[in-house]
């Protein structure tokens, strides 16, 4: 079976999400955040290129373009355009940066942890990772819009829109985190379990072996190797 080539259209986009970054800091931050028309500026193309996740993912799953390089980027991606704009945000006092703190240090942290884990598997982003990154570009978007200008019910609908942000990436960031120890315990214990793939594949919890199945007889409902999903010990995910 083939492989497709990283250099694809999907990861094309994803790239062109990447570039926005400095673009935006730029608009973000002029004339210290109080330009109107800027400020516009800047939550559009917020807007546009947090809303090309889902295009590449979709590319990806629909031409058969989903490489490793693209499961590495994409979450890369994500966290250097709403990191740009948390920090941006907070340097013009528009957002406090004990919240921005907060997520970038368990982004930066799952993002190290992703590379750690490369010797053992590509860890793409899962289903809770998706849904906390939709929030945050919900919640980090209703941030970049001018506020002091409009009712102040957008404020406290933004701070609560940013409240549940937090709280929802602080519990995913510990999902992530028992994923890879998990890898990791079981990798020095002589390799990895179809379901453990699978759970770092999907962002569930892997069943803990200790208490049944696998650790008695070999993979859960089956043999050596057997793996119910089709996909093969080496695949890691069905999407980006």
């Amino acid at each position: 079976m083939s492989h497709p080539s990283p250099v694809n259209v999907a990861n094309l986009v994803t790239v062109l999400r990447i570039a926005v970054v400095p673009f935006l800091a730029w608009a973000l931050l002029v004339d210290g955040g109080d330009d109107l028309t800027w400020r516009l500026v800047a939550a559009g193309l917020f807007a546009v290129a947090a809303a090309t996740d889902r295009v590449d993912g979709y590319l990806a799953r629909r031409m058969g373009l989903v490489t490793d390089l693209g499961k590495l980027l994409d979450p890369i991606a994500d966290k250097a355009l709403i990191g740009t704009a948390l920090v941006g945000l907070s340097v013009l006092g528009d957002l406090s940066w004990w919240v921005t703190g907060a997520i970038l240090v368990r982004e930066i942290g799952i993002t190290v942890m992703r590379f750690f884990l490369l010797r053992y598997l590509v860890l793409p982003a899962s289903r809770g990772g998706k849904i906390k990154t939709v929030l945050q570009s919900v919640a980090v978007g209703a941030f970049l819009l001018p506020l002091d200008r409009l009712p102040t019910v957008a404020l406290v609908l933004a701070s609560v829109l940013m409240g549940v942000a937090v709280v929802v990436t602080l519990v995913t960031g510990a999902d992530y985190v028992r994923t890879a120890v998990r890898v990791h315990r079981e990798h020095v214990a002589g390799g990895l379990t179809d379901a453990t793939r699978r759970a770092a594949a999907t962002g569930t919890t892997a069943p803990d072996h200790r208490h049944g199945g696998a650790a008695h007889g070999g993979p859960a409902h089956g043999g050596p190797g057997h793996d119910p999903t089709g996909s093969g010990p080496d695949a890691v995910a069905s999407s980006r």
